[in-house]
């Protein structure tokens, strides 16, 4: 089994690699703009709700994977996220300052994807949620509204965050229902600590063997978001690493370091789900 382990990592590592190239390009979405910033203070935005509904169904499994109770969600609770994404899509993004805006992008993100699991929920995986045979998740869903623009979950990611931001820490905020995936935090984001959480979730991901593990005869494995969004955090994989090295542990480091590559890339898409996760 170890031996058929280490002939598949190759392979492994070139289907992300193919998987990387089926991903939209972070280029900024054509028409109205939506990113230009105010200049602060801005518009104040009210999270608490999205806060109140992440405190009570979002807590770590033993293994610190943050788990979401969907099966506990009670209707009045689902009515209230639906009125915070109501809000959120009632805001025009531009008379925020930076940081509000960034902010509230990631709230949206998150929120959206929490509700559109909700509503096919039960499900084993974000990606069994398809609007046809070719479909693979519900990220290119028309799904929300802002200033009258029908936005998708990959429009707000690739087409407004990424290309706007510049900000690799992204991919530790938006969170994608599955269990590979950086934590979805217990509260809201906000402006005022988005420095902090942004540090704190790149070093909880990096420390993790979700982001980075190595196998069973020490070969480096890294999370495919290091090869999805490539050239979010450097333009090869030498660049990557000391990316990586930067938040890394100094066990973990000494370990990168003397990797003389990435044998193989890994994701677990399964649901974050808390009734399978304790």
């Amino acid at each position: 089994m170890r031996y058929l382990l280490i002939l598949l990592l190759p392979l492994l590592a070139a289907c992300a690699s193919v998987e990387r190239l089926a991903l939209p390009a972070p280029e900024p979405l054509p028409g109205k703009v939506l990113t230009s910033y105010a200049p602060p203070p801005g518009q104040r935005v009210d999270h608490g709700d999205w806060t109140a509904f992440l405190s009570r169904y979002v807590a770590p499994d033993a293994q610190g994977v943050n788990r979401v109770a969907y099966a506990q969600v009670t209707q009045a609770d689902r009515a209230r996220l639906d009125g915070y994404l109501a809000d959120l899509q009632a805001i025009d993004p531009t008379q925020l300052a930076r940081n509000q805006q960034l902010a509230y992008w990631i709230n949206l993100y998150n929120a959206v994807t929490v509700d559109v699991v909700l509503e096919s929920y039960p499900i084993t995986s974000i990606r069994d949620i398809k609007d046809g045979p070719l479909s693979i998740g519900p990220w290119t869903r028309p799904l929300v509204q802002v200033t009258g623009q029908t936005l998708t979950l990959n429009d707000i990611e690739h087409r407004i965050i990424r290309p706007t931001f510049n900000e690799p820490r992204i991919h530790y905020a938006l969170n994608c229902a599955a269990v590979g995936c950086p934590n979805l935090m217990d509260r809201a984001w906000r402006a005022d600590t988005l420095e902090r959480d942004f540090a704190a979730a790149e070093h909880a991901y990096i420390n993790d063997p979700r982001g980075v593990s190595f196998s069973d005869r020490g070969g480096l494995v890294l999370s495919k978001i290091y090869i999805w969004f490539r050239e979010d955090f450097g333009p090869d994989e030498k660049a990557v690493l000391d990316y990586i090295e930067t938040a890394a542990a100094p066990a973990l480091r000494t370990r990168v370091q003397a990797a003389p590559r990435v044998t193989g890339y890994k994701y677990d898409w399964a649901l974050n789900d808390a009734a399978t996760g304790f």
